[in-house]
């Protein structure tokens, strides 16, 4: 059954492709290192991308969640991808990645909170970037944790598993993007059409977030 599952990941990650490719048009490099290059802007992101996906913030939607965000904040807005493996095999780890990426998260986060004071924190992922977001967020110091002002997951691979929440987290400050048919939403990790259709969402998870600051 694991073996199908996997084998589920790669086959519906290599349909992907013409939606990654119209996300690079959009919204350009798979690659944000805006706060480590550049330091405190008056609202950071932090994301985690999907599995197997390129760079640190990958080519789906995290390319355009930062352009539509660049444009809300013209000049005042940094995104910073989480660099981590992103491996198909990870998602069955028992908190759906590793432990490295949930402690590298976990420490970006806080970096942006001590190093910023003034900013506004963001936080999304999408697929297995929504379990390094919500495991991270979870561990995080309460003063810290209630320093992020919003979060946003797009498939989210432990909807089920948390109660359709992020631990420790409040849920007025939660949007997650659950598509219908998109079974990862429902505590299994099999690969449907439904988890490549979160495209649409992101000028409303862009309102969501600008309507927490």
């Amino acid at each position: 059954m694991k073996f199908l599952t996997a084998l589920t990941f790669l086959v519906a990650g290599a349909l992907a492709a013409p939606t990654d490719l119209e996300a690079r048009q959009i919204g350009g490099s798979d690659t944000s290192n805006d706060f480590l290059e550049s330091g405190c802007k008056g609202y950071v992101m932090i994301y985690a991308r999907a599995s197997s996906e390129s760079g640190n913030i990958g080519s789906s939607l995290g390319p355009d969640l930062r352009t539509r965000l660049r444009i809300r904040y013209p000049g005042n807005f940094a995104m910073q991808g989480i660099d981590y493996p992103a491996a198909l095999a990870d998602n069955f780890l028992p908190r759906g990645t590793t432990a490295q990426a949930i402690s590298d998260t976990v420490n970006m986060i806080t970096r942006v909170a001590n190093d910023c004071p003034n900013a506004k924190i963001f936080a999304g992922g999408y697929s297995q970037g929504t379990a390094v977001i919500a495991a991270a967020v979870e561990d995080l110091p309460s003063a810290i944790r209630n320093r992020v002002n919003a979060i946003v997951l797009f498939g989210y691979t432990k909807n089920k598993q948390n109660n359709e929440g992020v631990p420790n987290y409040p849920s007025n400050k939660l949007k997650i993007y659950c598509n219908f048919g998109d079974l990862v939403c429902t505590g299994s990790l099999v690969i449907t059409a439904a988890h490549f259709t979160y495209g649409s969402d992101v000028s409303n998870a862009v309102s969501f977030l600008a309507s927490k600051v």
